[in-house]
Parts: structure tokens; sequence; C-alpha cells
């Protein structure tokens, strides 16, 4: 289980290797994605919050990453933050999501990246629940349910 003294060191002393990588053109990007989808993961947006799709889902299944399709968050460890986005203590995977030091804004955070795809998800935060502590808040707009059943689902 990841910790935040695992994140911070993942941040600053560099990221797990993934198990793939997707490299794209800003053309090719915008082909396959939503102007709101390309805004948010390829140019570091943030949705609204209270306005994402997965904010209030309880449906069992994957999230994956809207754009390469990794598998990054399992329903299981998904949590009511309050905080208006889609929330998750753990990826499903140590190597899934990469982790940036983040100072914009006049604050210090951590970005979090699809592993495969650098594609931006949202930011890592140490106020979690058990027995984690950390809290994973996402985009919806970066992510994609793959429901339990579907036959797409991993």
């Amino acid at each position: 289980m990841l910790t935040w003294k695992d994140i911070i060191r993942f941040s600053t002393k560099g990221n797990p290797e993934p198990d793939r990588k997707v490299e794209k053109t800003e053309a090719e990007w915008r082909e396959i994605l939503t102007p709101e989808q390309f805004r948010i993961t390829r140019q570091k947006g943030t949705e609204a919050p209270h306005s994402g799709a997965y904010c209030e889902a309880h449906e069992a299944g994957k999230y994956n990453c809207i754009c390469c399709d990794t598998p990054l968050f399992d329903s299981t460890i998904k949590f009511e933050s309050g905080t208006g986005w889609p929330s998750f203590h753990q990826p499903i995977k140590e190597n899934a999501v990469k982790y940036i030091k983040d100072s914009t804004f006049g604050m210090i955070r951590v970005e979090a990246l699809c592993n495969t795809c650098d594609a931006h998800l949202g930011h890592v935060f140490q106020d979690g629940p058990p027995p984690s502590g950390l809290r994973y808040c996402m985009n919806s707009e970066s992510l994609k349910l793959q429901e339990v059943g579907s036959a797409e689902l991993r």
C-alpha cells in the first residue's frame, strides 16, 4: 500500500516504470478527446467541483484513463470525500500513476498523471481515510468507468 512518504519519494526521486508508454501528437489527442477532456488531460485543467460524472458514481468497476484506457483505480477504493471530485485512496497498481511536484497557484501539491500517457488526472493529498491516508482527487473527465460485466472490463 502506498503512503504519503512513497508519493513524495516518487515526486522527487523518480516514478516507477510504467508497463507501457503511449505517445501521440497534440493533433492526435484532439481527434480522440472532447474539447473538455483535452483541456483537462493535455493542458492540466480542472473541472468545476461537483460537475463530474463520477462524483456520485457508485457502480462497480475500474476507472481507466480516458486517453489510453490504462486501468488506474478500482471502485472498491473510491470514497466520498465531500470535495466535489471523485476520490480514491490507492491506485490499482503502484506504477499506474505518475507523481509530479506542483507549485502552481502559490501552493505545493502533488500532481497525479497517468504513468502510461502523461494525462493530467488531478492531485494527491495526505488527508484521505485510513489505512493509506491518501486522497487521489481526480477529474471525472480524465477517467472512463468500465463497469463490472462490461465486455471491455479487463
